[in-house]
């Protein structure tokens, strides 16, 4: 019974991350032209800020009972995931929201690779291959000649950023004080965001438009999205979390294309082919771990 219950709540986990992958690929096209009209870091605090406020309310002793090593792991998991938002938000600023979608799915084969890094863990010779499948296509994607855009370049590592979060929360991340983790790292990103925006003065979103992403991203994409990521990555594997999380840059290509009119030509549809293979690759080749619960 217990093991019925188990494997029904990952079942649960799994079908909640697609719907939040859909979220995740409709913002990208909703955040170019968020920060076309207001600076990035501006826009990044008032989001992030107003979806900490909006998540402290539901629960306003969600913090209770956490521990100093608890606090300190959501922080560096926060920084992660702000420093990952920061490249991924400028990036938009000079590639197209389809583009952008796909490479930011790069972190999916770079998540075992990473892992394997600093972690030690056994990656094989299929991971190689996605990776050697991957870098053909991010080339397809970004390269201009010999070199690669400036916005192809932020997103790229922005991907880098996003892999370290995923292995940070899959080592880390519990079934109990799931809340609390998810409020710590938004109000984490809110405050470096807020901090580096003062330096010139806080711009609020100019009108309606704006405002309306404002609320889209903090409440659907940061408040309610990174919640159900952190309590299925207490479930599933974090490799598992990433295959799953494959339909991001497909939903961002294909409301990038409806909603934004953005073109994708022949070299771009087979970059993006080639990125989507190797993610589907990683994800099949995924193999357990142990991970780290430690209070």
């Amino acid at each position: 019974m217990i093991l019925g219950h188990c494997t029904k709540s990952r079942v649960c986990a799994l079908i909640a991350l697609v719907a939040v992958t859909a979220i995740w690929g409709s913002t990208f096209i909703v955040v170019q032209d968020a920060v076309t009209q207001m600076p990035v870091m501006d826009f990044l605090g008032i989001r992030f800020a107003f979806a900490a406020i909006v998540m402290f309310a539901l629960r306003p002793n969600c913090l209770k009972g956490m521990t100093r090593s608890r606090l300190i792991r959501s922080v560096v998991l926060g920084i992660l995931l702000g420093l990952g938002f920061i490249t991924q938000t400028y990036g938009l600023l000079h590639t197209s929201a389809a583009i952008s979608g796909f490479i930011t799915g790069m972190f999916v084969v770079l998540t075992p690779v990473v892992s394997w890094v600093i972690l030690k863990r056994k990656t094989g010779k299929s991971i190689w291959g996605a990776v050697a499948i991957a870098t053909i296509g991010l080339g397809l994607l970004s390269l201009r000649g010999w070199s690669m855009g400036i916005g192809e370049l932020l997103t790229l590592l922005c991907a880098l950023f996003f892999a370290l979060h995923i292995i940070g929360l899959g080592e880390w991340s519990a079934r109990r004080d799931i809340y609390g983790l998810a409020v710590v790292q938004i109000t984490v990103v809110a405050v470096i965001s807020m901090a580096a925006a003062t330096i010139d003065g806080i711009t609020l979103p100019p009108n309606a438009t704006v405002w309306g992403a404002v609320i889209l991203t903090a409440v659907f994409a940061t408040a309610i999205g990174f919640l159900v990521q952190t309590w299925a990555q207490s479930l599933i594997r974090p490799t598992r979390v990433a295959i799953t999380m494959t339909m991001e840059p497909v939903f961002a290509g294909f409301f990038a294309v409806v909603i934004g009119g953005d073109h994708l030509t022949l070299r771009i549809i087979i970059g993006a082919t080639c990125v989507l293979i190797a993610m589907i690759i990683t994800g099949l080749k995924d193999t357990p771990h142990v991970r780290t619960l430690e209070p």
